[in-house]
């Protein structure tokens, strides 16, 4: 577990503000809690309320461009862990991270996209970010987002 105000004073070093956790949109919650696990619901990125950043990957979007949409469903996933905790000081680990890529069925650098997420929590958590992982491409993603990332952490 770190202190709250490391973890808030290391989001600004970084230059990171939280947004407003998004509403689900379907048929689900955006986190539940079981034990000492908080199971966060897949987020895309999204820009603004209702703006996501669409496209295949190896396509319309390139990796580098998928790696940065990657990091932005990483601090949407920290906001949603906050609104769930009212603290990100009670996050003892992050668990893991499941992310799919909505690329070309030619693309095969899943895991140097889904890298833009798991660097901002090591970033943000140090040691305590470092986690589990699957990368996976997608034939499809809801709406053509280019990424959704799930995540599992471990809290007090």
């Amino acid at each position: 577990m770190m202190p709250t105000n490391s973890i808030d004073q290391r989001l600004k070093e970084l230059g990171i503000e939280l947004p407003e956790p998004p509403i689900p949109m379907a048929n689900y919650v955006p986190y539940t809690r079981t034990g000492n696990l908080l199971f966060l619901s897949g987020q895309g990125p999204r820009v603004g309320l209702k703006e996501f950043k669409t496209g295949k990957v190896g396509l319309d979007v390139t990796a580098e461009e998928a790696h940065d949409h990657a990091r932005l469903v990483g601090i949407q996933l920290l906001a949603a862990a906050k609104h769930a905790l009212g603290d990100l000081g009670r996050v003892r680990r992050v668990v893991k991270l499941l992310g799919l890529v909505n690329g070309t069925p030619e693309f095969q650098n899943q895991p140097q996209v889904i890298n833009g997420c798991s660097d901002l929590f090591v970033e943000v958590f140090g040691e305590l970010g470092r986690h589990a992982r699957s990368a996976i491409g997608a034939g499809s993603l809801p709406g053509n987002i280019t990424v959704e990332i799930e995540a599992i952490f471990e809290v007090e």
